[in-house]
């Protein structure tokens, strides 16, 4: 079967989620041919995921009839022929509603296929002297998990060009298990680091019962160590939530809380997004308004310039500068963050019933931010696969200064909201004794663009109603 020169790149899709075949421009003449086998640019402009090989493979058959698989590991793959004529089949053996989906068609040099980790791969050459040549994103591995069908599986029905009791098989793929026996490849993993905070519970929480989630604490994965490199097998996570961060805002402008906040919120992110670099991991880090001034007269956008004012601020701004640099990242922006265990919100409730009248800071403009609803809009970033980049990731509605949160505070537990004292921000702090770090002044955070990818965080005054009675937070 003569090669087909002078095709234009181009794509077909399959029933199998991800797995896409590729028709390559192939040119030749009298003396051969030449094609462009990988070529990154120009295959992920047009659609392919830059999914980061590190190894090439090469299968050299001298017969026709041989036949291999099925086999799913946990990998991406590249895979093409160099020569000869192939048969593949492909069956979905991962975990969900296309489990058992069967994709069959032949290859040749002039055609690729891009499999996704978790696709069964089986073919049968058709010509003698096939090599069939695969890249792929991982470097292989006795302890990384496979999964295997039989080739003559009844529920599958592959049509075998050449039946199978003709064509050389292994012994060992002869004895794969049926589709009814079949382990699913699970997804990729989810690590949360920082996963005892009030964001790691909220993150607990909503990963309920998701078994490729693993939480860990500080303990567990210590960022600052310089053996984080070897702390996990990272290719076998898609994405790691950094919920861990230094947030003493007055301690860290002291001299040990300013070496304490640059060691976690910049050497320690620094270590992991150099794992999330390394390995193709995904890298949710949780940022701050505090990187910005707040002398903006709107709510900020994410391109704003940063202008911290404090060393937490640019700490948490050095932090962003580092995260973006990782191929795959989202940085959510928040602000005034609220979980469970003591927090403003708490302390007003208190005040309330205890019939203390509290003077609170009636300058500083926000919206509260429940660390349930930071929790959902990972879940949505990372479900939906989302652009990478920085998104800001607050309560929505009319933003209000700590005075009005408070008086909202005692209105919804039953108390006189007009107990509240507001006072400026300067007022408030006069008789410190420790050192106090200067606070943005408007700390609200434009919505549009996470809006755009389909999430809405609820308004900031519906949440806490909900918080306050035992709904949320």
């Amino acid at each position: 079967m003569a090669i087909e020169f002078g095709k234009e790149l181009g794509i077909t899709t399959t029933p199998i989620p991800g797995l896409v075949v590729w028709d390559l421009p192939v040119h030749g003449d009298s003396r051969g041919w030449f094609k462009e086998n990988w070529q990154r640019e120009k295959m992920t402009r047009a659609g392919l995921p830059d999914f980061g090989p590190v190894q090439n493979n090469i299968s050299f058959n001298d017969a026709v009839g041989t036949t291999r698989g099925i086999h799913a590991e946990p990998w991406d793959k590249w895979v093409s022929v160099a020569t000869g004529r192939i048969f593949g089949a492909w069956v979905d053996l991962r975990e969900g509603p296309t489990f058992g989906a069967v994709y069959t068609t032949e290859l040749d040099p002039s055609r690729a296929i891009f499999v996704p980790r978790g696709v069964g791969n089986s073919y049968q050459t058709l010509e003698p002297d096939t090599a069939y040549t695969y890249l792929v994103n991982d470097h292989w591995s006795s302890e990384a998990p496979y999964t295997f069908l039989n080739l003559a599986d009844e529920s599958a029905a592959i049509a075998w060009p050449i039946p199978l009791d003709q064509v050389e098989v292994s012994a060992k793929d002869r004895a794969h298990p049926r589709l009814a026996d079949v382990t699913p490849m699970t997804p990729r993993k989810i690590l949360v680091v920082g996963a005892n905070g009030q964001l790691g519970r909220a993150l607990r929480a909503e990963f309920a019962g998701a078994a490729h989630v693993e939480f860990a604490a500080r303990d567990d994965v210590d960022l600052g160590s310089p053996d984080l490199a070897e702390a996990r097998r990272w290719r076998d996570y898609a994405a790691v939530v950094n919920a861990a961060a230094y947030t003493a805002v007055d301690l860290a402008e002291t001299a040990d809380g300013r070496t304490d906040a640059w060691l976690t919120n910049v050497t320690g992110v620094s270590r992991l997004a150099a794992v999330a670099a390394a390995h193709g991991v995904t890298l949710v880090h949780v940022s701050s308004d505090y990187v910005f001034d707040g002398t903006l007269s709107r709510p900020y956008r994410e391109d704003d310039p940063v202008s911290p004012l404090g060393v937490y601020g640019q700490t948490k701004a050095a932090g962003d500068a580092v995260v973006s640099t990782v191929p795959r990242h989202y940085i959510l922006r928040t602000s005034w963050v609220i979980g469970d265990g003591r927090n403003f919100v708490r302390t007003m409730q208190s005040l309330a019933e205890r019939g203390v009248d509290p003077s609170v800071v009636g300058d500083q403009i926000g919206r509260l931010t429940f660390a349930d609803d930071i929790a959902r809009g990972i879940r949505h970033l990372l479900s939906t696969a989302a652009p990478s980049g920085t998104y800001n990731l607050t309560g929505a509605g009319d933003p209000a200064s700590w005075a009005d949160v408070a008086r909202t505070v005692f209105e919804l537990t039953g108390h006189d909201p007009a107990r509240i004292t507001a006072v400026s921000t300067d007022e408030y702090f006069s008789a410190a004794t420790t050192p106090v770090a200067p606070r943005p002044r408007n700390s609200a955070l434009d919505l549009a663009k996470i809006e755009a990818t389909g999430f809405r965080a609820p308004d900031w005054k519906d949440a806490l109603r909900r918080y306050l009675t035992g709904e949320g937070g």
